[in-house]
């Protein structure tokens, strides 16, 4: 199935302006998801929207509000959020260039990958814009508005396309200040310096994200499978009247782990006990 675009508008540098579109760059399929489970009966817990004095209410009936004591709110409906018009809600618009480097790690928040829309026109300026911000090894920075919030976004070179990051903006930042003031201040002694540099070097590599595996992910798929052959297996055993397929839910969700575990390749998987067993011998030895 074809990916489906995140957000659709237009980059614009100066005069240059294009249609591009925005795809997701992560996933969180490898993820274990885990369902809260009323353990007697075996169903499923689900929640309700409530209001205080009336109960379960409808959705049609939900907007949103601002606080501005205990119990009082401006109401907004959705259109008046509508009609806030923000110009990067459909144009991202390049306003300023700077070093990768001069970006606080801090401020990035989510990757996106940048397309040229489906036409020669968007494809030729966005091949100029990609190579221009290569040959100056430079990061362009604008707005972007999207789902009832705007973003500042750096964009880079990636391959033949382009990478978008949203940024944080300062207020978003808690200053580490309160966080480190009470960090004792140690000149350490130049020999254990030396002998913590040498073991950075003999460690240093280049980095590839393949190497590195959720070991809690793989502990927990082994720990489930264990449970599941050995017959743990909650089951809803009631007529399904007010249910909304509890059992169903578990069972497919020990299956797509069984094929999960399945499609783990030629890579030899070692049983649960045995890594646990394993992983306290490593912690003696340490």
């Amino acid at each position: 199935m074809a990916m489906r675009a995140y957000w659709k508008g237009h980059l614009r540098l100066s005069l240059v302006n294009i249609g591009i579109e925005l795809y997701t760059a992560t996933s969180s399929s490898g993820r274990i998801s885990l369902r809260q489970i009323h353990k007697p009966s075996g169903q499923r817990i689900h929640y309700q929207k409530i209001a205080d004095g009336v109960g379960p209410v409808d959705t049609d009936d939900i907007v949103k509000g601002f606080e501005l004591a205990k119990d009082e709110y401006v109401l907004l409906e959705p259109e008046d959020l509508d009609e806030i018009k923000l110009e990067s809600r459909r144009t991202i618009d390049l306003v300023q260039f700077v070093n990768a480097c001069e970006i606080d790690p801090r401020y990035f928040e989510k990757p996106y990958y940048v397309v040229p829309a489906e036409d020669e026109v968007a494809a030729e300026g966005f091949t100029v814009i990609r190579e221009a911000l290569r040959q100056s090894k430079m990061v362009g920075l604008g707005q972007m508005a999207v789902r009832g919030r705007d973003y500042v976004v750096a964009i880079r070179p990636c391959g033949k396309g382009l990478l978008l990051e949203t940024l944080r903006f300062a207020e978003e930042i808690r200053s580490s200040d309160s966080v480190f003031d009470d960090i004792p201040d140690l000149e350490p002694e130049q020999e254990m310096l030396d002998l913590a540099e040498e073991l950075i070097e003999r460690k240093a590599a280049p980095f590839e994200a393949e190497a590195f595996e959720s070991q809690y992910t793989e502990a927990l798929r082994d720990l489930i499978e264990e449970k599941r052959e050995a017959g743990a297996v909650s089951r809803d055993e009631s007529d399904g009247a007010g249910s909304s397929g509890g059992r169903g839910n578990i069972v497919d969700l020990m299956e797509a782990l069984k094929k999960s575990v399945e499609k783990g390749g030629s890579k030899k998987r070692k049983t649960s006990k045995s890594k646990r067993k394993s992983k306290s011998k490593s912690d003696e030895a340490a």
